[in-house]
This record gives structure tokens, sequence and C-alpha cells, in this order.
């Protein structure tokens, strides 16, 4: 398993997670939008590492844009939840189908 796949299952538990209707929101406000930050980064990783894998690059720019525009808060649950996933579908495909 490469580094880009375990990558893009960690953000997309960790996505998932944040997608939790009520919890994640106000885990997200309780830390001052901070995890918003941090996945903004861990998905800019998984892209880059993707990028160098020749992988499907959907979920990590989908991520992005979720952490982006996520402070929203409906809007943010949902894209939390599609980003998750897209994240984990993607990761789920062999590297070999590619």
């Amino acid at each position: 398993m490469s580094l880009s796949r375990i990558m893009k299952l960690i953000t997309g538990i960790f996505e998932g997670l944040l997608g939790f209707p009520i919890l994640g929101g106000l885990y997200i406000m309780s830390q001052g939008w901070m995890p918003l930050l941090v996945m903004l980064i861990l998905h800019i990783i998984t892209l880059v590492l993707t990028k160098n894998d020749r992988g499907a690059s959907a979920g990590s720019i989908l991520g992005i844009i979720t952490s982006c525009i996520a402070w929203i808060p409906i809007v943010g649950m949902i894209m939390h939840i599609l980003t998750a996933i897209v994240l984990l579908i993607t990761a789920a495909i062999s590297d070999k189908n590619r």
C-alpha cells in the first residue's frame, strides 16, 4: 500500500469524523477552527503524494476546497461527508487499476 493511499485513508476518516452533524461542528468551533487548517495542510500533503504516485487526486482537491469553505455550518457538514466518501473510495481503488 502506497503512502498516498494511507494518507487518503487517514484524511478520509478525519473528514468523516468532522462531518458528524452536531459533534463535528462543536469540535471545530471549540478549537477555533484550527481543525480546518490542519485538514488543509493534510490535504495538500496528500495531494503532493498522490501526484507523485500518479493517482486520483479528486479527493484531495475536494478536501482543500472543503477546508476553505467548511466554516459555513450546514455546507461544511455536507462537504466533509462528501469529501470523506470520495477520499475513502479513491483510497480503496487498487494502485494497479489506475
